[in-house]
């Protein structure tokens, strides 16, 4: 136990609305702790994003006291306060549930109510497994997480084979902090990982998706990325990926779709916030434009629905293949690309195409000279450019051979429908019907 004066955590650093929460179930006679990443960051040093609470009360037992609340979840029964927007998670204290199958860990009931030394030895990381008790203002330590936030280290808590296969998830969730927190992930937890990535496709898929969301759209997510291939995790959730950067093994760092997620972590530190589409158009971004024109349409729509397969929504893989089909007519302007302009989703496929160009050889002012170039002078345009992807001049459309001779016919067969009523109607009078030109006995002796 670390006493006030030992520890940076201050309640000053605390949402107001947690503290109200926490000192209610103390007041109630629970006990009752600041517990998980919160802790972590303001040991840290960071500020931290949310807030989780610990309790000896049971779920029912703090949805008494908490008129705006609700209970959720199966596997893992716990309830949300509500302030405004904002949500609180209230968790009982839990014990590890007893599995009788060793070849089959997997966690599917985690109702088992315990003590507070029971809940940390069942949580994933040491670092996430500390407590702060706002009745005494101490830091409570049960599994060694204090040392290992000194020594910048992800280690689970226990035996890392056993907690990885109880919850596959957890490998990714490793990837996410060391990213995160630029923390080197402990050896036999790495290879714990290495081992058992396979188990990741017996995952929940929702959760699964989730993890890798979070995972990649953080501001670090190049090393994130870097992380899951090199521990083998993206072969799981992503193969198609994982074979694109296999002919970077030696270099990975270098490689252009590492370097993208790179300049989407810089994006991401100045303040933009991408959508789940716009993060799988840039993963999959060098993978589309390296393929040029061929089949890029066919191409887009199997890995949208090969994501779609994998548990990613409808709405992401659309916006994903219309991001990523426009970000190729960017490439290589034509007269698609001035419609583009005016769709809704231009701006992030300009986002996009601003991001990929360092890494491409593709220069950005080009595409504004070719928007700036009047419409009707496109052709002369395309006659003078050279395109990025093939390097060669755009192919005239070829002309239909016969257009001329065609629309003569078209014209002479539209003339003697006109004039058929007429000798039908001179016919009936009893008068001679008109003679066509093409039908004179003489035009006829000439020809």
């Amino acid at each position: 136990m670390l006493e006030r004066p030992e520890h940076p955590v201050s309640r000053r650093d605390i949402d107001p609305n947690v503290l109200k929460v926490l000192y209610r179930l103390i007041n109630a006679g629970h006990v009752a702790y600041l517990v998980g990443g919160g802790v972590r960051d303001l040991m840290l040093g960071r500020r931290p994003k949310d807030f989780d609470i610990a309790t000896s009360a049971h779920p029912h037992q703090v949805r008494e006291l908490f008129r705006n609340s609700r209970l959720i979840g199966r596997r893992f029964r716990l309830v949300h306060v509500f302030f405004g927007p904002v949500n609180i998670e209230v968790a009982t204290f839990r014990c590890r549930g007893e599995n009788d199958d060793v070849n089959d860990l997997l966690i599917r009931h985690d109702n088992t109510f315990g003590t507070p030394e029971q809940d940390a030895a069942r949580r994933d990381f040491t670092v996430n497994a500390l407590f702060y008790d706002p009745s005494t203002f101490r830091v409570i330590d049960y599994v060694g997480g204090i040392p290992d936030l000194s020594e910048r280290l992800i280690r689970t808590v226990g035996d890392p084979e056993l907690r990885m296969r109880e919850d596959p998830v957890r490998m990714i969730r490793a990837v996410r902090l060391a990213a995160k927190l630029d923390f080197e992930i402990e050896p036999a937890t790495a290879w714990a990982i290495e081992r058992w990535a396979s188990d990741l496709t017996r995952a929940s898929p929702p959760r699964l998706v989730e993890e890798i969301y979070r995972t990649l759209l953080l501001a670090n997510s190049s090393r994130a990325l870097f992380l899951m291939e090199r521990r083998g995790l993206l072969n799981s959730v992503l193969p198609m990926l994982s074979c694109h950067l296999k002919p970077h093994q030696h270099a990975l760092e270098a490689a252009p779709t590492i370097r993208i997620m790179g300049a989407l972590g810089d994006a991401i530190k100045a303040g933009f916030e991408p959508s789940r589409g716009f993060l799988l158009a840039c993963l999959f971004a060098d993978l589309h434009l390296g393929r040029g024109n061929e089949s890029s349409l066919a191409h887009l729509l199997r890995q949208s629905n090969t994501l779609r397969a994998r548990g990613f929504s409808r709405a992401d893989t659309e916006h994903f293949r219309m991001l990523l089909e426009a970000v190729g007519h960017l490439a290589n302007p034509s007269r698609i690309t001035r419609r583009l302009v005016r769709r809704p989703y231009y701006p992030f496929a300009r986002k996009i195409y601003e991001l990929v160009a360092p890494i491409f050889p593709i220069d950005v002012t080009e595409l504004d000279r070719f928007l700036a170039t009047p419409a009707e002078h496109y052709r002369t345009y395309k006659s003078q450019h050279i395109t990025h992807a093939t390097g060669e001049r755009p192919r005239r459309r070829k002309r239909r051979r016969g257009g001329r001779q065609r629309s003569r016919g078209l014209e002479t067969a539209s003339a003697a429908r006109a004039e058929a009523p007429n000798a039908v109607g001179a016919e009936k009078l009893g008068a001679e019907p008109p003679v066509h030109e093409s039908t004179r006995p003489e035009k006829i002796a000439k020809s």
